[in-house]
């Protein structure tokens, strides 16, 4: 096998493997979209939401899809999706609660957006409808911007931030779930965070391991990143690797969600393939620009072990 397709990190003596011509779209109902980011996909593989965003972001809506008959049906509004921008879904181990973030004021009398909370709404079973969105609250949502949640087995959350506890812009907090409440939220540290932009992390289900994005490093590519930390045996978070030109490209990629049960790494991406070169007729000047890497924000998918 040609080395080159291969990129291999030893790390915490956990083997990663991924292979560049095996990341492909996520899902064929996706690829009607020209502009989506981040999915939530149920333990049973039959649900999925994704955010859909207008071509500027000024427009940002949570929608959802289930398979029927072994058919993903037509992709449709979430019942709790709102007149502001709702993104980043995240949904809990047992499928009854999902988080998500969003710029909508805390009382329904309000129209104006404010800054993002973190937000969820909750089921008693899988058939029934979700409920009104709560809001998560303090200590976790403050003043400031709250993004993109990810919640541990052990009901930890993990997510971003620009608070006075960051080290420079956006980084990665964590707040434990102990004695029924969260504890004030933690900076992971320069293991994970630095002066600059880190953002949209995923943590696994027992925390062995967190995927993020970091924004511009010198190790990086040319714009955002995957990066991937391990815990160490005394429970610290190990310096966080770069996942290497087999996943990263050099446009913005970004918003990792894993999934432990197929081994599928899911992320978004806004890689290129265009080229200009000389068309013959209009139809393969057309398939040309709207091929799926078009530098539009998708979806992907790669088998990747951890």
């Amino acid at each position: 096998m040609n080395k080159s397709l291969i990129f291999i990190i030893f790390c915490n003596f956990s083997i990663l493997v991924a292979q560049k011509e095996n990341i492909e779209p996520a899902f064929d109902f996706l690829a009607q979209y020209s502009n989506c980011r981040d999915l939530a996909i149920s333990k049973n593989q039959d649900e999925v939401y994704f955010t859909l965003q207008s071509s500027n972001e000024e427009v940002s809506r949570i929608l959802y899809t289930k398979k029927v008959k072994n058919k993903w049906t037509k992709p449709q509004l979430a019942i709790f999706s709102s007149n502001h921008r709702d993104i980043e879904p995240f949904l809990s181990h047992d499928d009854l609660r999902l988080y998500f973030a969003s710029n909508r004021p805390l009382s329904d009398t309000v129209t104006k957006s404010k800054d993002y909370d973190i937000w969820y709404v909750e089921r008693k079973t899988i058939t029934e409808n979700w409920s009104k969105p709560i809001n998560l609250g303090m200590p976790i949502n403050t003043d400031k911007d709250e993004f993109y949640p990810s919640v541990a087995l052990n009901g930890n959350i993990y997510y971003t931030s620009e608070n006075e506890n960051s080290f420079g812009k956006d980084d990665i907090f964590v707040s434990h779930w102990k004695n029924d409440k969260y504890t004030k939220p933690e900076n992971l540290g320069t293991a994970i965070n630095s002066n600059g932009y880190e953002f949209n992390a995923f943590i696994a289900p027992d925390e062995s391991f967190l995927m993020f994005t970091a924004y511009n490093r010198k190790d990086g590519l040319g714009s955002g990143d995957l990066y991937i930390s391990y815990k160490s045996k005394d429970g610290n978070w190990e310096i966080a690797k770069n996942l290497g030109n087999q996943i990263n490209s050099t446009a913005m990629d970004y918003c990792p969600f894993y999934d432990t049960n197929t081994g599928i790494l899911y992320f978004t991406s806004r890689r290129n393939l265009v080229t200009n070169k000389p068309f013959k007729t209009t139809d393969e000047f057309e398939k040309e620009i709207n091929q799926y890497k078009n530098g539009f924000s998708r979806i992907y998918k790669t088998n990747l072990k951890l």
